[in-house]
């Protein structure tokens, strides 16, 4: 344990080792305060999108994730009587170039981020140290961190060891009953959205048993439930408390193997690897910064399970954050910009509770006649090809550091997705984060540098915007040349009409030029997000 560092991140879950592994790739020195001495063995978030593989990816873990996942396939809703109400196929491949969604099992993948955390000289991982308190002034915090059993202090001869240490911020990736949140005077906004299931995770023995589908959701008034993969080897059950039931009669190895019984499993041929009731909420703080002070993840937010979205949105709050909290760290930025953390981050997590919720209401619906008019209503919808999610909001950043329009709107494509193909440059062929690495990215359909000045390009190096050219000659082998093999970025571009985009490190378009002659502009609006006092909005 040092006595200083740049940043603590309080949490070793696969939010806090992923905002410790972002910012130690980018030179910083972070220690990370986790209580429990040894990780947490048992499973509980088990899948993830396309969009946080590819942050995954990005840590260099591009080589394990087919090893510790595998995509989702399918996701079937059935009413009572078996009738199928919907059906989503997920394709394996997507906008990130990589699987749509992805199954997986939560502690395989902490191991592997802890691992990759370990292999990097910035990270200290201070397991067995809780944080009791904290004292912030203008140029730092100081954090006290106490030993711990993980659910107890760690006294020794009656004393609990103590030390102090220090950083420019703390990171609060502490779950629902943050200690940094409650250091916060942030308000908290709850939608009043409960409910209690109990979570069964099971590995049967027979690895050989086809589950058809995949994933499926039943929606039955009787006993709402779902069945899904829980990564490779395992399945996991969920089942809704009924309104005559106790969480303690609930949560109990019978009740579990009990409602087990219809899919044929038992002591006899499967594992029961862990049983726990848990209350489902939507709820989110106000507030995600406060001086020195940033929350992220279950820290900042907690949501049902029903969009897969949970840890999801934790890990985009970590991709978000710490490419700003470097620029301000290295002073290329000001302290204000880490605000749109809040802006950016919060509109697009209550864009995923609002799925969440809208799922669950469907879901959890426990009344036969209001069932019954449900299943109506999306039975013909399936037979009509509607879309049941189309009147969702589309999930893009509105807020926050994006090109802005004349009318002070984000700028088409300003706050969508980046999308990602194969690519070359030099002798390096594969995905474009793996070949060109990640950072800020002006990409181009000519050599940007033909339409800005040396104090642009020498800006450009210092902040870390890499200036590149998209190509579809084979031949291009130029040191900043990058060949688009599968049409991913080209035609996509002739199609919107731009020459030129820019891209933030968490794969968020910052914005678009139309001409070559626009990019110093495209720049210009992005070096006075980043400096102005108060950032784009």
């Amino acid at each position: 344990m040092k006595s200083e560092y740049d940043v603590l991140v309080v949490g070793a879950g696969p939010v806090g080792l992923t905002t410790a592994i972002q910012l130690a790739l980018r030179g910083r020195r972070v220690g990370v305060v986790e209580r429990w001495p040894q990780p947490y063995p048992l499973p509980r978030a088990v899948v993830f999108d396309h969009e946080i593989a590819r942050i995954l990816a990005s840590l260099g873990l591009a080589d394990a994730l087919p090893m510790l996942s595998e995509p989702a396939e399918d996701y079937e809703w059935r009413n009572g009587e078996g009738e199928t109400l919907l059906r989503l196929a997920f394709d394996d491949t997507s906008h990130s170039g990589w699987p749509f969604m992805n199954i997986f099992t939560q502690p395989r993948l902490e191991a592997v981020l802890e691992e990759r955390a370990r292999t990097l000289p910035g990270i200290d991982i201070l397991r067995g140290w809780e944080a009791v308190d904290l004292t912030e002034n203008a140029t730092s915090v100081q954090l006290t961190v106490a030993e711990s059993a993980g659910d107890q202090p760690m006294v020794r001869d009656g004393v609990r060891q103590h030390h102090t240490v220090r950083a420019a911020y703390v990171i609060g990736c502490d779950g629902a009953n943050s200690f940094v949140r409650s250091r916060m005077r942030t308000a908290t906004t709850d939608l009043g959205f409960q409910y209690d299931w109990l979570v069964l995770d099971v590995i049967p023995h027979n690895q050989d048993r086809v589950w058809s589908p995949r994933n499926l959701q039943l929606c039955d008034p009787a006993r709402p439930s779902t069945v899904v993969s829980g990564g490779p080897g395992r399945r996991r059950w969920e089942f809704m408390r009924l309104p005559d039931e106790t969480i303690s009669e609930l949560n109990r190895a019978e009740t579990a193997w009990k409602l087990l019984g219809p899919w044929d499993l038992h002591p006899g041929n499967a594992t029961l690897e862990r049983h726990t009731v848990y209350t489902f909420q939507a709820r989110w703080a106000d507030t995600w910064r406060e001086g020195r002070l940033l929350i992220a993840g279950d820290a900042a937010h907690q949501m049902p399970p029903f969009a897969g979205q949970g840890m999801c949105s934790g890990i985009r709050d970590a991709a978000n954050l710490t490419w700003k909290l470097d620029l301000v760290l290295s002073g290329h930025a000001d302290e204000a910009l880490l605000d749109t953390y809040t802006t950016e981050r919060s509109q697009h997590l209550q864009h995923a509770i609002e799925l969440s919720v809208h799922l669950g209401r469907v879901i959890c619906e426990p009344d036969s006649a209001a069932a019954a008019e449900r299943d109506a209503k999306m039975l013909a919808d399936r037979a009509a090809r509607r879309d049941p999610l189309a009147g969702m909001p589309p999930q893009t950043l509105t807020g926050g550091l994006l090109a802005r329009g004349s009318d002070g709107t984000p700028a088409k494509p300003a706050g969508e997705l980046g999308r990602q193909g194969r690519v070359r440059l030099g002798d390096r062929t594969g995905l474009f984060d793996q070949v060109v690495g990640i950072g800020l990215t002006l990409l181009s359909v000519e050599d940007p540098r033909l339409v800005l000045d040396r104090d642009v390009v020498a800006w450009c190096e210092q902040v870390g915007i890499r200036l590149l050219r998209i190509t579809d000659d084979p031949t291009a082998d130029g040191p900043f040349d990058v060949v688009d093999l599968d049409g991913t970025y080209l035609p996509h571009l002739a199609r919107t009409g731009r020459k030129a985009l820019l891209l933030r490190p968490d794969h968020y378009v910052f914005g678009a030029a139309a001409r070559m002659d626009d990019v110093p502009a495209l720049l210009a609006a992005f070096r006075d997000g980043l400096t102005a006092a108060s950032p784009v909005r």
